[in-house]
């Protein structure tokens, strides 16, 4: 990678639903992170009246028995004439209290370094985070019965999980796969 080398990675919509100009994408993970339906949303798969639920990065210390923890995702190369528009609107498409960090992303085929990407996560100063102040249980009823301006909280849980199938069938996270089992249990 080039130090002109601008990239972001998709850990949740992002995955499914790039609506941006990418020049390459690679299959990869992140360390240290565990992704958790642990955001509300009231600007896409909720409302401030019943405000959804979507995933955020957790750091790996607040579960100290993990060893090992990755986040499975897409890294996506933005072309260096669209940088400036992209992060404009990832901004905003992001905006329900994600920030931008930067993390080191382990592409799945080993023959590459990892690098350095740009990723957009909820953490706990922010007023959307919900943390783990919910049951799993609880989560998932929010999830069944949300709905926001961009569509049904249920079909946002369904579309990553599609999509992480797709990524990597074998590595099915076990948060996703409990979520997964009480959603088509609750609907």
């Amino acid at each position: 990678m080039t130090c002109e080398d601008f990239w972001v990675f998709g850990y949740g919509s992002l995955i499914w639903k790039t609506d941006f100009p990418y020049s390459e994408k690679l299959i990869g993970h992140i360390k240290g992170y565990f992704r958790r339906f642990w955001q509300a949303s009231t600007d896409h798969r909720g409302t401030p009246d019943y405000p959804g639920r979507v995933v955020t990065l957790v750091p790996a210390s607040l579960f100290p028995d993990e060893i090992d923890v990755r986040t499975l995702g897409v890294a996506y190369r933005i072309p260096s004439g669209q940088i400036d528009k992209v992060v404009q609107y990832l901004d905003y498409r992001e905006k329900g209290g994600y920030d931008k960090c930067r993390v080191s992303f382990y592409p799945k085929e080993s023959i590459l370094d990892p690098f350095d990407v740009v990723v957009y996560i909820g953490k706990e100063d922010n007023p959307m985070y919900m943390g783990g102040s919910e049951s799993v249980e609880t989560i998932a009823e929010t999830i069944v019965k949300a709905e926001g301006p961009s569509g049904k909280n249920i079909d946002y849980f369904f579309e990553l999980a599609e999509a992480l199938e797709i990524l990597e069938p074998s590595d099915m996270d076990p948060e996703m796969s409990r979520l997964k089992n009480l959603i088509n249990k609750y609907r």
